[in-house]
């Protein structure tokens, strides 16, 4: 079965998001931002990489706080995926981890400790001290 043939790829959903769209307009149509600024370092990496422009975050166990965010270049949406746009480029996020972190916005941010994406996630309890890490 060919990749767009695939019923399971069908049944993500999508939503645009305009690219001034930060944490106070996150709702239940808008689940979960990524910032003009994260979407245009995510688009530097995918063009570097000749992949598409599409960020997945996942929540695994683990880390110093409970949890950890990990952050990868996605090829296609699963069918429970949450995808959400943003200039162009998207943020794919599976059922599982869209439930501990429904109403964050991803940014990537450059500061003296280094560059990374980060995520601003309303539903953390506490994190770790470089923000790779939260609990609930």
């Amino acid at each position: 079965m060919s990749r767009s043939a695939d019923p399971r790829r069908a049944a993500s959903k999508l939503v645009r998001v305009a690219p001034t769209a930060y944490l106070g307009l996150v709702s239940e149509a808008l689940p979960i931002i990524l910032t003009a600024n994260a979407a245009k370092r995510v688009a530097a990496i995918a063009s570097r990489q000749n992949k598409p422009a599409m960020l997945r975050l996942s929540v695994d166990g683990g880390g110093c706080a409970g949890f950890t965010y990990r952050f990868g270049l996605a090829e296609e949406p699963e069918a429970d995926d949450t995808v959400v746009e943003t200039d162009g480029v998207k943020l794919v996020v599976d059922a599982m981890s869209l439930e501990l972190v429904q109403g964050s916005a991803v940014d990537y941010v450059e500061d003296l400790g280094g560059a990374a994406f980060k995520v601003q996630n309303p539903n953390a309890a506490s994190g770790c001290g470089c923000g790779s890490s939260f609990s609930i």
